[in-house]
């Protein structure tokens, strides 16, 4: 999981990281502070905001003594104490962020979740939020020896793959579909409308391939319904109902769940494999994969941007959120040829 950046940010990550309670089971880096995007200058980069998940197996203790150490970064919650804050943490995405945090002559935003959280997101989809972060490139920081999280992290990068096929035509390029697994999570993302870069998926991919080939190659070369030419950059996959069904009943059960919900109509109780298989035949297949996860995704971004004005406090939600626009606005005007 952990890719190389520049070696000379190694030590500027674990100065960040020797801010915090250790107790992790897992710390990445993420973003365009680590990894360059598209019209993005290498100088800009060095000054944009870092940032930052902690999975933690006890968030209770966890924030108890990240208040203790760093009380500053959070918002007035602080008052209510470690167990209210974790209770916050709960909703939504499962993951409580500070943000715009002075840290060693950076602004960094981080986010706390629990390793049980984690791996339910990565294995299930339940809310696609820190699993999508994880299926693009990031900087892994910090990883226990969780045989559970490890697995989680691989089935979360597998599943991506086959729901990426399942929208894909019968051959396509490494970069198409890179294109398609980091869009995963931003699809059905209000803040894709407003708040965000319009082009930000085409920003992460393009200067990042070879960080993609990295996460991805050894899946690609050992899936069974892919041919992958490496070489040429190019794959071919099966699109039979037959290959679509094996690659649907392969889903994490949340988008399983919801792509039923939209073809199962209202009263009529049907065994999920046959609705599947009913999918698998239909030749819009594809588009109801995207329409599940879009599903996933709107729900679980809405609750936590809202949670963000609680998290942040007010001032900081609309100091974060003009950034945002900023960028969004920046993006319009240097449109991807």
């Amino acid at each position: 999981m952990a890719l190389p950046v520049l070696s000379s940010s190694a030590v500027k990550f674990r100065r960040v990281l020797a801010q915090f309670p250790q107790e992790l089971s897992l710390a990445f880096a993420y973003g365009s502070g680590v990894f360059r995007q598209a019209g993005a200058s290498a100088e800009h980069g060095e000054t944009n905001m870092l940032d930052f998940v902690f999975a933690v197996d006890d968030v209770v203790t966890w924030h108890m003594t990240n208040l203790s150490k760093n009380r500053s970064h959070y918002s007035f919650l602080k008052f209510f104490g470690p167990k209210n804050i974790s209770t916050i943490q709960g909703y939504g995405a499962g993951i409580y962020y500070n943000t715009l945090v002075p840290c060693n002559g950076r602004m960094i935003k981080y986010g706390v979740i629990s390793t049980d959280a984690l791996i339910e997101d990565l294995l299930h989809w339940s809310t696609l939020y820190v699993a999508g972060r994880l299926q693009k490139p990031v900087k892994i920081l910090a990883q226990n020896e969780n045989s559970r999280l490890q697995a989680a992290l691989v089935s979360n990068l597998k599943s991506a793959v086959l729901a990426s096929f399942l929208m894909l035509p019968e051959s396509f390029s490494e970069e198409d579909l890179f294109l398609q697994i980091a869009g995963l999570s931003y699809s059905g993302d209000f803040r894709m409308i407003i708040g965000e870069d319009r082009f930000k998926v085409h920003n992460i991919v393009k200067p990042n391939i070879a960080h993609f080939q990295k996460l991805y190659s050894s899946i690609l070369q050992g899936c069974p319904q892919v041919v992958y030419k490496h070489q040429q950059g190019r794959l071919e996959i099966d699109k039979s109902p037959e290959g679509q069904f094996t690659q649907l009943m392969a889903l994490p059960k949340t988008l399983q769940q919801q792509i039923t919900a939209l073809v199962n109509p209202p009263g009529k109780n049907r065994d999920v494999e046959e609705i599947l298989l009913q999918v698998a035949h239909d030749p819009d297949c594809g588009y109801l994969v995207h329409q599940g996860i879009s599903a996933i995704v709107r729900s679980s971004s809405i609750v936590q941007s809202a949670k963000t004005i609680l998290t942040a406090g007010a001032k900081k939600s609309v100091i974060y959120s003009l950034k945002k626009l900023y960028k969004m606005a920046k993006g319009e005007l240097k449109k991807p040829s």
